[in-house]
C-alpha cells in the first residue's frame, strides 16, 4: 500500500491548496490512505471543527495533531467525537480531550496511526513518548502502524526513528514546517523522516509574513503572526508498504507548488 503524509497545513490558505492538489496527486501517485497534520489548519493556529472537516473532505483519511491541539475551544468536544482525528498520546491520561491512536480498516488488513509529541524545548508536562509508545505497541494488532512524532529537534526525532525501526511500519517527523532531506529504509525495515515540511504560504517564515518574523527577532518583543498570502506549497513523504509484513518499501518525498 501507499501511504501520502502531509505535512503541517497552515491556514485556510493551506487547507485550500491542500484541497487544490490532493486529488490529482492520490490518483496520480495511487494513494491508499493520507495521514495529513492538521494543528495549524485553523488561522491564527489551532484546529477548528470547520477547518478539519475542510480537511476530510479535500480527501484526507486522518488527521494528526501537536502542541497547538488544545489551542481552540470549540474543538475539544469534537475530538472525543471524531474517530479519525488525533492529539499527540503522551498527553496526560485523563485530562485532554480525544485519544492519540486511530485505525483505518482495509477489509484484508488494518492501518493504525499513533500520534506522539517530542519533550525537548516543548511542553514538559508530557509523558515520555519513548515510554509511552511502548505501552501502545503491546494493544496494537495491526501490521502497517505509522507514527507522527511532533518534536522540535532533529535529535530526539532520530532517536524515535531508530528506536522504533523494525516495531512500526514508518515514523515521520512533523512541527519545524522545513521539510528534511533524509527520507529512508531504515536497516530494519522502517520508513523515516525527520521532518516531512509545511503546507501553506511559499514564500514565509512557516507561514508567517517575513516581515513580521524578522521585526520579532529584531525587537525580541511579542508580535501577532499573521500568515502570508499567495503562491502556496504542499509538502509531503510516500511510504510504500507491504502491507503483509508491515515493512517499508521506499519513501518519496514531494513539494508541490
Amino acid at each position: 500500500m501507499r501511504i501520502l503524509c502531509i505535512g503541517d497545513v497552515v491556514g485556510k490558505v493551506g487547507c485550500e491548496f491542500v484541497r487544490k492538489k490532493l486529488p490529482s496527486i492520490k490518483k496520480l501517485k495511487g494513494i491508499d490512505a493520507v495521514i495529513c497534520n492538521g494543528e495549524n489548519s485553523a488561522d491564527g493556529n489551532g484546529i477548528t471543527p470547520s477547518s478539519a472537516d475542510f480537511l476530510f473532505d479535500s480527501g484526507v483519511d486522518v488527521i494528526t495533531l501537536g502542541n497547538h491541539s488544545f489551542r481552540r475551544k470549540e474543538v475539544f468536544s469534537y475530538l472525543d467525537n471524531t474517530p479519525y482525528i488525533i492529539r499527540p498520546a503522551n498527553f496526560p491520561d485523563g485530562f485532554a480531550s480525544g485519544k492519540g491512536v486511530c485505525t483505518l480498516d482495509f477489509g484484508r488488513f488494518s492501518l493504525t496511526v499513533i500520534n506522539l509529541m517530542g519533550t525537548m524545548y516543548m511542553d514538559s508536562g508530557l509523558d515520555n513518548p519513548f515510554l509511552k509508545i511502548d505501552k501502545l505497541l503491546k494493544d496494537i494488532d495491526s501490521r502497517v502502524v505509522i507514527v507522527d512524532f511532533h518534536a522540535e529537534t532533529t535529535s530526539e526525532k532520530l532517536a524515535m526513528g531508530y528506536y522504533l525501526d523494525g516495531k512500526v511500519s514508518a515514523v515521520f517527523g512533523t512541527h519545524t514546517h522545513v521539510q528534511t532531506s533524509d527520507a529512508r529504509v531504515l536497516e530494519n525495515g522502517t520508513g523515516y523522516i525527520t521532518d516531512v515540511g509545511m503546507s501553506g504560504p511559499l514564500n514565509s517564515v512557516l507561514g508567517v509574513k517575513p516581515e513580521i518574523s524578522i521585526g520579532k527577532f529584531k525587537s525580541c518583543l511579542p508580535a501577532r503572526f499573521d500568515l502570508k498570502n499567495g503562491d502556496c506549497k504542499m509538502e509531503c513523504v510516500i511510504f510504500e508498504i507491504d502491507e503483509k509484513i508491515g515493512k517499508t518499501i521506499s519513501c518519496e518525498t514531494l513539494r508541490i507548488v
